[in-house]
């Protein structure tokens, strides 16, 4: 997302009001659609639908993730390495852990990359084990830092020690940008990672770059058994086990930046928020072995890293989004969940996400389609920044906030979505 916020300014177009701290955003002409794109169509006319939101906490900072551990209980990341216990609306005075010793130095202001994601064992009960995802620095001068997947378990005390993970996975990143840094266990008891592309400007690795490289991780949705003794095993059904020239972790490929993703606890898809380069965001449902398009399209158009008029790109292979949206309605998807909760009727079995400067929606299929609708939420201060969207267990939303665009303000917040009565 980096290079997004230097090129809006020096372009010198339309402000966008939902934007703070000087950061601008270019509008945008949208392009022409591919030729035949089937399954998807916005209907205009979609109802906007009102909710409000009940604030839990803005006195952290710089929040990505979080997830609820026990009755009463969520942990929240905050960039810079701190997992806080919130505890019936009340912050605990000493972090479950603090990784700030084992990341990399990160900017005030803007920065991506950090502690960003957060996730149970679905034995969590019982074996009390949760995985992370973090930066560290990287013992090679070829690369920005690493990326690093890690186990962790919650002793009787309460506080974790962060040098007794067990360390699953290692990645090398050539930029500081473009990290993915979702995890989550799906239906099936196994550990899906996302990767960004590697970051930079579109993805100009090598001469197909790393979305399309089967060869490499980055631009990736892995795949993975974490219940070893060791590090980790590949499952026999992932579908490029075996492939020569081929990561057999991966399960789908052709991501730029898959910051967010989610399972519905219903279907059991895998819904991704793909963040895109300088026009268009997206919304993908992943599925084994599919090629998501990056860097050969930029949500259903095809990409041309000079932003010139489409000359057309083979699509064969590719699966196209579910919806996709330009930069004049927002330029950093934040992905969502399906609502499967019962405190708010309007959206249930419907998929609530938001963009990073601001705006809500949700998606309601009918039939094949899939359509997008807008949530006005009430109660929210204006001009925050969001920066993710969970789900506790009972199917409830919550929303992470921040004021600022990165590290430094100790004013981000938690909301819970509730409904409009």
């Amino acid at each position: 997302m980096k290079e997004k916020f230097s090129s809006y300014k020096n372009k010198n177009l339309r402000n966008l009001s939902l934007t703070i701290c000087g950061v601008f955003c270019l509008l945008f002409i949208c392009g022409a659609a591919l030729p035949g794109n089937t399954g998807y169509k916005q209907k205009p006319g979609l109802p906007t639908i009102s909710l409000k939101v009940q604030k839990i906490t803005d006195t952290l900072e710089a929040l990505t993730d979080m997830v609820f551990p026990f009755q009463g209980e969520m942990w929240v990341t905050e960039q810079g390495g701190k997992i806080w216990p919130i505890k019936n609306g009340i912050i605990g005075k000493i972090p479950v852990m603090d990784l700030g010793s084992k990341m990399v130095k990160l900017n005030k202001g803007y920065e991506e990359r950090g502690l960003l994601g957060i996730t149970l064992s679905p034995d969590f009960k019982n074996n009390r084990k949760f995985y992370v995802f973090y930066s560290r620095p990287s013992e090679s001068r070829k690369f920005n830092f690493t990326v690093v997947v890690a186990e962790y378990k919650l002793p009787v005390s309460g506080q974790i020690d962060p040098d007794s993970g067990r360390i699953i996975l290692t990645v090398e990143e050539p930029d500081g940008n473009h990290n993915g840094g979702c995890l989550k266990f799906g239906p099936d008891g196994y550990l899906y990672i996302s990767l960004g592309d590697g970051g930079g400007q579109h993805d100009q690795h090598g001469e197909i770059g790393n979305g399309q490289d089967m060869n490499t991780l980055l631009g990736k949705i892995l795949r993975i058994d974490v219940n070893t003794g060791d590090t980790y095993k590949i499952p026999s059904d992932n579908p490029y086990v075996g492939k020569e020239n081929v990561r057999p972790e991966i399960w789908a490929y052709g991501f730029r930046n898959p910051y967010r993703m989610s399972f519905d606890k219903v279907s059991g898809q895998l819904f991704v928020g793909e963040v895109g380069q300088d026009l268009w965001e997206e919304i993908d449902i992943v599925k084994k072995g599919g090629n998501y398009g990056w860097r050969i399209v930029e949500g259903k158009h095809c990409h041309n890293k000079d932003n010139k008029p489409d000359n057309g790109c083979n699509i064969k292979g590719i699966t196209m989004p579910i919806d996709e949206y330009s930069h004049s309605v927002g330029i950093s998807i934040m992905g969502g969940y399906v609502y499967n909760g019962n405190k708010i009727p309007s959206v249930k079995g419907k998929y609530v996400f938001a963009d990073w400067t601001g705006p809500f929606f949700y998606l309601k299929k009918t039939g094949n389609t899939w359509s997008r609708g807008n949530i006005k939420l009430q109660n929210l201060p204006e001009n925050l920044k969001i920066t993710g969207i969970n789900e506790d267990k009972d199917g409830e939303l919550y929303v992470l906030t921040n004021p600022d665009t990165g590290p430094g303000n100790k004013k981000c917040g938690i909301y819970k979505l509730v409904n409009n009565n």
